[in-house]
């Protein structure tokens, strides 16, 4: 009788997870993959959506076309996790496995932050991008802040990438000359685990005249005055303000009891939670890495792996070691790669730095596409 695994979340985690279960067990398994979503979304996407690169429907990847054999898609809301029993309930059925993987990724709140939902706006989202599109080329002069709310949040270079982006997209308007633009993070530099990458990053921003306020976060935004207010309490006026929300578990993970400190602490070997045959991946996580897709990915396929040796009762295999590489927009159709190793050195990641090129460009462009065709046979 194939072995049954259910799988919550259909992000990068879920998606590869499912993929490689089926790759390596064929018929001996049956995965069942949840999401209350009917598409995927890489989240650069979202920034081409943003800046009028492309449309919302053609960057969705739609759960409908996963053809992977031994894989059911199911759209559903989970509205209950019991991690002892591996019994999960959505608003159509309640499910029981063998193996429960959860890969449900982190949710934003826009409530944490006063002011956020009425006077400023999110690019983290689709909806959020798309309302952004719409309000950008009116925007023609001001003080626009790209601004950081929590103190983790996926794609540590987004907020560099979006400042950027917005300085060449004022400039090919002709208005970037009556624009300030300010980036606010919670580190002190860019990236922090690659000195490299961020004096690359400072560098362009000193170029392009984009201020940087590091090792802050905004606590809030003021909407009679259209100020940021900082985490000590300094203000920044502002006309645009383009943010990224506190991120935050999912609720009903939360209700599970899972969570510790905010994430799911996972064996960051295995990623194995402290629930018997029960495993999380992703940004759901408290394993150790950054908030971001590649490492979901990687996360991913070592899980995978340990489920595939325990089902087969074979040797465990090599542990997740933490590296992942990650894609850097510097505009005019160049990118820039970044190369982490968050467990090498315990408390001190490293990071190699690729410079900017229309080589990488296409090198990023390759890399999801072949994800594409490899989730969706697209």
């Amino acid at each position: 009788m194939p072995t049954s695994v259910l799988v919550l979340g259909a992000g990068f985690g879920g998606l590869e997870l499912s993929t490689r279960l089926s790759e390596e067990l064929g018929d001996e398994v049956e995965v069942t993959l949840i999401d209350q979503a009917d598409a995927f979304v890489f989240g650069f996407s979202k920034l081409d959506v943003m800046f009028g690169r492309a449309a919302p429907e053609a960057v969705r990847c739609r759960y409908q076309d996963i053809t992977t054999p031994h894989v059911r898609f199911r759209q559903e809301t989970i509205t209950s996790i019991d991690p002892e029993a591996r019994r999960v309930v959505t608003d159509l059925e309640t499910y029981e496995a063998d193996f429960l993987v959860v890969a449900l990724g982190a949710d934003y709140d826009l409530a944490a932050t006063p002011g956020l939902a009425e006077a400023g706006n999110e690019f983290y989202t689709v909806p959020g991008a798309e309302n952004l599109r719409d309000l950008l080329p009116s925007f023609r002069s001001g003080t626009a802040i790209v601004g950081v709310c929590g103190d983790s949040f996926k794609c540590p270079p987004a907020p560099s990438e979006a400042a950027i982006l917005l300085d060449e997209y004022l400039r090919e308007r002709g208005v970037r000359d009556a624009v300030q633009i300010q980036v606010v993070i919670p580190f002190g530099t860019p990236i922090p685990p690659s000195p490299a990458t961020s004096e690359a990053i400072l560098a362009r921003f000193a170029e392009a005249g984009i201020g940087f306020v590091p090792d802050r976060r905004v606590a809030a935004l003021d909407p009679d005055t259209r100020e940021a207010v900082l985490d000590d309490g300094r203000r920044l006026p502002y006309d645009l303000f383009l943010g990224i929300p506190v991120h935050r578990v999912p609720e009903v993970v939360e209700a599970s009891g899972m969570a510790e400190n905010g994430w799911i602490p996972v064996d960051p070997g295995t990623l194995a939670t402290r629930f018997e045959g029960v495993y999380a991946v992703g940004d759901v996580t408290s394993v150790g890495t950054p908030k971001a897709g590649v490492f979901a990915e990687g996360a991913a396929r070592v899980a995978a792996d340990h489920l595939v040796a325990r089902i087969r009762r074979a040797s465990a295999p090599p542990g997740y070691d933490g590296t992942g590489a990650c894609y850097i927009e510097f505009g005019g159709h160049e990118v820039a790669r970044v190369d982490v190793d968050f467990f090498a050195t315990p408390g001190h990641p490293t990071g190699t730095f690729t410079v900017p090129s229309p080589e990488t460009a296409a090198e990023k462009a390759d890399w999801a596409s072949g994800l594409r065709a490899r989730w969706f046979a697209t």
